[in-house]
Formats: C-alpha cells, sequence, structure tokens
C-alpha cells in the first residue's frame, strides 16, 4: 500500500482533533460496554452484589452508571406492563378457577376434619400404646447401656475402694500393685467416663503418697533402729562370747524377754499367727533371741521395692545410705567421760556392733541397697575413728582394772564382728598399744603401793616370834637358811618388812599383766616378753624411782639406810626367782634364747649403792654440823695445849656412830660383813672429808693473816683426828688405811711446825720426797698469810729482835725460792 503524502496546503491541528475525537469516542465505547456489564451482572447474579457495587463506585463513571441502569429500570417496567396485559384475562379466569376450588376445598376439609376425628378416635389407644412402647423401648436402652457401663465401671470402683482401704492400712506395696493394675488394666475400659479423668489425674499423687507414706515409714525405721542398736549389740556378743567361750558377764547379764511378734509379711502385710510358746519358770532354758529377731526390717524392704517399681532405686540407695552413715558417725561419739565407767564403753560398743549387724543383715537380704565394697568402707572409717576415739580415752583413764575390761570388751567385740565378715587385724593390733598403756597405768598405781609399803615399813629385821608367823614370811618371800630354820624362836630374818612385801606386790604385777595377755592369741614367747618388758619397767622405773625418793628422805637415820641397803641385797637375790615364776605362768623356757632378762638386779646394785651413798652423806653432814662450829683465832701467839672443843665433840659422835654400826643385832655372817664394810667405808669417807673440810679451813680465802700459835693448835686438833683413826673405831680397821686420810695435813703441818724448808726445796719434785703431798701452791698460799700475819705484829720492838729480822728474811727468802720452782714448773 503506498504511503499517502499529505498534502502542504493541508491543515496538521484539523488531523489532530480528528484524533483525538477517535479517542474520545473509543473511552466512550469502553464506558458503555462496561456499564453495560455490570448492569448485567445485577440482573443475572444471585449471590452478593459488593464485589459489582465495588466496581461501580471505584470506576469514574458513577453518574452515567446510574442514568444507564434508571433507562433499564424503566425498560423493565415497560416491558412487565406490557406482560401483565397480555396476560390479564388468563388471570381473571384463573381466579374465578381459584375461587370454585376454594369452595371444594373447604368441603374437602370438611369431610377430612371428620375423617380425622374418626381416625384419630379409632388411634388413640394405639397411639398412647406406641408411646408407651417407645418410652420403655428408651428405658430398655438405657438400662441396658447403664448394665454396660457398670460392668466396666464396677470393677474400676472396686479397685479405686480398695486402693484406698489398702491406702489406710499401710499397705503400701499391695497399694503400688492395685494401682498399677488400675492405671494400666481398668482405667483404659473407662474412658468415656468423667470420673476416669479424675482417677488418671490422683494417680501420680497417690504414688507421690505412696512414696512419701514408705519413706515415713523407713524413717521410723531408721529411729527405731537406733534406739535398738546398743541392744542387738549387745545380744550378738552374748552370742559371740558363748561360741568363743568366753566370758560372757562383760556384756550385760541375760534378762527374760519376750520375743517380739514376727515382722508382717513386706508385700501383703499380713502377720503370721503364732502359737504361744509354754511359760517356763528356768530363764537359762530360755530360748535367746537373735539380733534379727529384735527388729522388724519390712519398711526397708517395702520401701526399697516401692522406689524400685517407680524407677527411684539410686534415690532411695543414696538416701538410706547417707543416713546410715549418719547414725554410724553418731554411734562412733563417745559418751561424756567415758573413760570413768565400763558401762559407758559397753553401750559405746554395743551401739557399733549394733549398727552393722543391721547393715549385715540388710547386706544378705536385699539386692544392691548395701554392697560389700560399701560396708568394707564403712568399717574402714569406723576403725579409722573408734581408734582415734580409744587412743584419746586410754590417756584420759587411770585404773587398770577398767582398762583390763576394756581390753576384754575389746576383744570380744572382734570376735563379735569377725563373725560378720569384718576385718578386725588392726583393733587387734590395737590392743598392743593398749598394753603399753596398761603398763604404765599398773606402773602408776604401784606407786603409791610402794609408798604405802615404805611408809608402813619399820626399817628393822623381821622378828618371827611363832613357827606361824616364820611360815607366813617363808611363803612370801623365797629365802632359805638352813641355821635360821634350826634355831630357836624367836626366829629374826635378816631384812625388813618391805623386802617380802615388794616382792609379793612385784609378783602381783606380773599377775595383772598376764590377765591383760588373755585371748589375744600369742605365743609364750610373746607373753613372756611382754611381761619381762613391763617387769623391767616396774622395776627399773617404778620401783627404783619410789626407792630413790625413800633413800633421799631427811628424816631416814644411818641405822634405817643401813636396813634399806640389807634389803637390796636379798631383792637382788630375789630377781632370779621371779625370772622363774615368770616362765611358770607364761610356759617359755628359761634358758631360751630369746627370752629377756630382768634388770632388777642392777637396778638393785644400784639403789644399794644409793643407799650407801646416802649414808656418807648424812654422815658427812653430821660431820659438816660440828666443823661449821669451829671458830678459829688464826693470829694467837700459843697454842691453847689442848684440842678444840668442837673437834672434841665430833670425835665422840663418831665414836659413838660407829660403836652402833658395830652393835647392829645382826645374826647372819653375810649381813655382819656386809655392815662391817659399810662401816668402813663410811669410817674412811668421814675421815677424808673431815681432813678436807680442816684443809678448806686453813686456804680460806678469807683467813688473810696466819701465825704459827695458830699452826700449832691446828695441830693439836689434827693430832685428835690422827688418833682417832688409830684407835680402830671399826673391827679390822688398825692397818693404817684411815689415818691416810690425814697424810696431806700432817705433811703439811710438820712443814711448817719444823720449819723444814731445805728438805722441801731439796727434795721438790721427787717421788721420795718427805713432803710430797705438800703443793707448792698451798705452802706458798700459807707463807703469804704467815709473812702478813708477822708484819700486821703490833709489837714496837719486834723489828729490832734479830730472831723476828731473821725469820722474815727466810720467809722472803723461801718465798722467792718458791715462786721460782713454780715459775720453772710452768
Amino acid at each position: 500500500m503506498a504511503e499517502v503524502t499529505p498534502n502542504a496546503d493541508e491543515n496538521p491541528w484539523k488531523k489532530l482533533n480528528v484524533a483525538i475525537q477517535d479517542a474520545d469516542t473509543l473511552r466512550q465505547e469502553a464506558v458503555e460496554a462496561h456499564t453495560e456489564h455490570l448492569i448485567t451482572e445485577i440482573e443475572t447474579l444471585e449471590g452478593p452484589l459488593a464485589t459489582t457495587l465495588r466496581a461501580v463506585y471505584d470506576g469514574e463513571g458513577v453518574d452515567y452508571f446510574m442514568e444507564k441502569l434508571d433507562a433499564r429500570i424503566k425498560g423493565h417496567d415497560h416491558e412487565i406492563e406490557r406482560m401483565c396485559n397480555y396476560h390479564y384475562q388468563g388471570f381473571i379466569d384463573s381466579i374465578r378457577e381459584l375461587q370454585q376450588v376454594s369452595g371444594d376445598a373447604t368441603k374437602l376439609k370438611g369431610e377430612i376434619q371428620g375423617l380425622n376425628r374418626e381416625l384419630k378416635f379409632s388411634c388413640d389407644p394405639l397411639l398412647s400404646k406406641g408411646d408407651e412402647l417407645v418410652k420403655y423401648r428408651k428405658i430398655q436402652k438405657n438400662v441396658t447401656l447403664a448394665i454396660e457401663s457398670l460392668s466396666l465401671c464396677l470393677p474400676v470402683l472396686e479397685m479405686y475402694g480398695k486402693l484406698q482401704e489398702q491406702m489406710k492400712c499401710k499397705r503400701y506395696y499391695p497399694a503400688l500393685k492395685t494401682l498399677e493394675q488400675l492405671e494400666h488394666t481398668y482405667l483404659p475400659r473407662v474412658l468415656n467416663h468423667w470420673f476416669s479423668q479424675t482417677m488418671a489425674e490422683a494417680i501420680p499423687r497417690l504414688r507421690e503418697r505412696i512414696k512419701d507414706a514408705s519413706m515415713v515409714e523407713l524413717k521410723d525405721f531408721l529411729e527405731s533402729i537406733r534406739k535398738h542398736s546398743a541392744k542387738i549389740g549387745e545380744v550378738a556378743m552374748r552370742h559371740a562370747a558363748e561360741q568363743n567361750n568366753m566370758d560372757p558377764s562383760i556384756a550385760k547379764k541375760r534378762v527374760k524377754t519376750r520375743r517380739a511378734p514376727p515382722p508382717p509379711n513386706p508385700f501383703t502385710g499380713e502377720v503370721e499367727d503364732v502359737a504361744p510358746s509354754p511359760p517356763t519358770n528356768n530363764s537359762d532354758k530360755e530360748e535367746e533371741l537373735s539380733a534379727q529377731d529384735l527388729i522388724d526390717f519390712s519398711p526397708v524392704y517395702r520401701c526399697l521395692h516401692i522406689y524400685s517399681l517407680l524407677g527411684d532405686k539410686e534415690k532411695f540407695e543414696s538416701y538410706y545410705r547417707s543416713q546410715r552413715w549418719k547414725q554410724a558417725w553418731l554411734s562412733l561419739q563417745p559418751p561424756p567421760n567415758m573413760h570413768e565407767s565400763l558401762d559407758l564403753f559397753k553401750k559405746y560398743f554395743h551401739d557399733i556392733i549394733g549398727f552393722f549387724v543391721v547393715e549385715d543383715h540388710i547386706l544378705h537380704t536385699t539386692q544392691g541397697l548395701v554392697t560389700r565394697s560399701h560396708m568394707d568402707e564403712l568399717w574402714e572409717k569406723t576403725v579409722e575413728k573408734l581408734s582415734a576415739t580409744l587412743r584419746i580415752t586410754w590417756k584420759s583413764c587411770k585404773l587398770a582394772s577398767l582398762m583390763l575390761e576394756v581390753k576384754k570388751l575389746i576383744v570380744l567385740f572382734c570376735h563379735t564382728l569377725k563373725g560378720y565378715g569384718f576385718s578386725v587385724g588392726r583393733l587387734l593390733e590395737l590392743l598392743l598399744e593398749m598394753r603399753d598403756r596398761y603398763s604404765v597405768i599398773l606402773s602408776d598405781q604401784w606407786i603409791d603401793v610402794f609408798t604405802d609399803i615404805f611408809t608402813e615399813d619399820n626399817y628393822t629385821p623381821i622378828l618371827c616370834d611363832k613357827p606361824e608367823d616364820y611360815v607366813i614370811i617363808c611363803s612370801q618371800f623365797p629365802y632359805t637358811d638352813k641355821e635360821l630354820d634350826k634355831s630357836e624362836y624367836p626366829r629374826q630374818f635378816p631384812f625388813s618388812q618391805f623386802v617380802p612385801s615388794i616382792y609379793v606386790q612385784v609378783k602381783e604385777y606380773i599377775n595383772a599383766c598376764l590377765k591383760f595377755s588373755a585371748d589375744l592369741h600369742l605365743s609364750h614367747t610373746e607373753i613372756d616378753d611382754m611381761i619381762r618388758k613391763s617387769a623391767n619397767q616396774l622395776l627399773t622405773k617404778t620401783l627404783g624411782a619410789c626407792l630413790s625418793k625413800l633413800i633421799k628422805k631427811p628424816s631416814l637415820s644411818l641405822l634405817q639406810l643401813i636396813q634399806i641397803s640389807i634389803n637390796m641385797n636379798y631383792l637382788e637375790m630375789s630377781c632370779e626367782y621371779l625370772e622363774e615364776y615368770i616362765s611358770s605362768l607364761t610356759g617359755a623356757e628359761k634358758d631360751s634364747v630369746h627370752i629377756a632378762r630382768l634388770h632388777g638386779s642392777s637396778m638393785f646394785k644400784d639403789a644399794r649403792s644409793e643407799a650407801e651413798q646416802q649414808i656418807y652423806q648424812q654422815l658427812n653432814l653430821k660431820i659438816d654440823e660440828f666443823l661449821d662450829l669451829a671458830s678459829y683465832d688464826w693470829t694467837i701467839s700459843d697454842s691453847k695445849g689442848q684440842a678444840s672443843s668442837y673437834l672434841m665433840d665430833l670425835v665422840v659422835f663418831l665414836k659413838s656412830i660407829f660403836m652402833s654400826f658395830t652393835n647392829l643385832p645382826v645374826f647372819h655372817t653375810s649381813c655382819s660383813k656386809y655392815v662391817e664394810k659399810v662401816a668402813k667405808t663410811a669410817c674412811m669417807s668421814a675421815c677424808q672429808h673431815i681432813a678436807s673440810r680442816l684443809m678448806a679451813l686453813m686456804l680460806d680465802n678469807e683467813v688473810k693473816l696466819l701465825s704459827m700459835g695458830a699452826f700449832h693448835q691446828f695441830n693439836l686438833d689434827v693430832m685428835q683426828c690422827e688418833q682417832f683413826a688409830a684407835s680402830a673405831p671399826i673391827p679390822d680397821s688398825n692397818d693404817g688405811t684411815l689415818q691416810m686420810a690425814f697424810t696431806d695435813l700432817r705433811q703439811l703441818l710438820d712443814l711448817f711446825i719444823n720449819w723444814d724448808w731445805s728438805v722441801y726445796l731439796a727434795d721438790y719434785g721427787k717421788q721420795q720426797s718427805r713432803y710430797l703431798r705438800v703443793p707448792r701452791h698451798i705452802a706458798v698460799s700459807l707463807l703469804e698469810k704467815l709473812n702478813n700475819g708477822d708484819k700486821k705484829k703490833n709489837n714496837l720492838f719486834a723489828s729490832l729482835k734479830k730472831n723476828e729480822r731473821d725469820k722474815k728474811r727466810l720467809i722472803e727468802t723461801v718465798l722467792k725460792q718458791l715462786k721460782v720452782l713454780e715459775n720453772g714448773a710452768a
């Protein structure tokens, strides 16, 4: 098609106007078509017009739509009018026919009403019966449904009633079984009933009630078991004593008991009927209850099964073990002042045994609630705590008899729990520690025994006026003397009463130690070593300390000290008999290389030496009392011509003392020789002490001046002492030994009185020197004092005397020579 070329002369705006007009025409046609479409929808649509009306009002030609709608309405009104005009005659005919039919209908209605009345009159009985039939059919159906419902509900209600009854009677395990049947078997059948929901909601609460109630029973059981543990332990200890042939008297005396009723079945709660036992008057023949008969364990079993069924077994086991451990800890706490009463010890051990007897029963009658490892752990902790408690208690215990009874209790305690499978080795080892403490307590008690013996003794030889007294002493102490056995009464023993008393008490101590070894299953050698160790401790420490304290008593006289030293000889000899006595008790051979020896012999020797030293010390103290009275004028020009009065009194005293030693009423050769030896030693000690004290008087630093007159007076006193030594104050002492005690004094006085310095200086340092026992420093000291004395003389003309001047020069010369010797020796 060829393209039309616009005419240049044609107006372009005209063409644009034509295009605009065409567009308006098209828009108008679209609006008309849309409006026509909406009106058609309104006419034909049977449903809601909301969508169509919203389209009308959302558009822009609402006014145009209303015009078109009015036009359409008018068109339809015209169509209706035309149609009505066309069918008007037919309408009139129809009205006439309808009126005719209305008459016929009225007539028919009357006939029908008559027939209805007749039919109603004839059918009323039938309808009445039919209504009754329908009513009864409904009743029958309801009854049938009720019976069916009741047949389903009654078992549920019966089970629920049974559950409530079991809960009321505290039969919780059967109640739990009933609850399980009710939940899984019966309630599903009645889910359409309202009460089933209520029951279903109550089941968890009932389970919790059962758990709580069983836990309450368990707590009551734990409280009851805490109260009855001591009784259970007592019964178990008595049975163990009977089985091991031990003395059951350490437990409480058997009392007539009434057998408790058998425990109810833990699952059914029923109690079996038991025929009453015939009464008997003989309590010894009465059947003893076992420890398990005293306690009803069914609460534990029930609670365990209940928690197992409810899935909380571990929780129950944890709770039970923790509570029982708390009870065990309470049982292990000792009662106050337990160390003062055996009954408190019994209660303490009974309580612990009762706890483990109960746990052992639970171990063997349940599965998993108590395990062997748990029991072993409990036992280890118990042994540790028990050992610590007993160690502390022993330190406070002061009675050996109580310690012995406690030891028996511990042994029986070990036998009892060993029968239940517990290891008691550590407790038996603890008894060895207890043995040492027992020995210490015995030794402390024997201190009072020995002290009483020493207080009651008169420290004179035992004198027996009658054969009965003699036999008693010989039975108490192993002393034999053929000559004494043949002598006439009264007979005198060489020792005083405390010798047989000490011997008897040492044997009593050994017997007391032996009692502790009973039931310890020790060998003869071990028992022998134990007793010998304890006896050595008694002899060396206890008796030795008591003897030392006795010997040092200032109230004892020299004669009493002599008797004590004599007693030590016989006690020393008795140690051999004590060893034989121990061997006879323990059954150990005396010559065995494993047997330790008693140390009593050396202890008695030391005591005898201490008594002798005390004799010498007391004698020297008495001598000091006399020498303290000495009062010398060291500057006198001439002596008094006789010995000093204090020294004369001292010599008289010494003669009387040694005379009393010689005249002691000792009828035995060995004692006489011993007394003579002690007297000689005492006399030598006295002479040496006198010599040393006299020497100290001259060398006293407070003595600054000396005169030859003082030397002469002092010489008279020393001569008096030498005469005493030469007079043989002790028989057979005239061999010159006593005089040797004054040799130092004699050589010193001879040197000064004889003025023999030339010999002293010439022989100085030689073994054959006449003045060998005169030390140089003593000679120098006395010369200086003598020289000072000469300087202090108040005689105005003394310096004019030739003799005085010569003497002074001689003293100075001797002093210079002595100092030269001293410097040369240095």
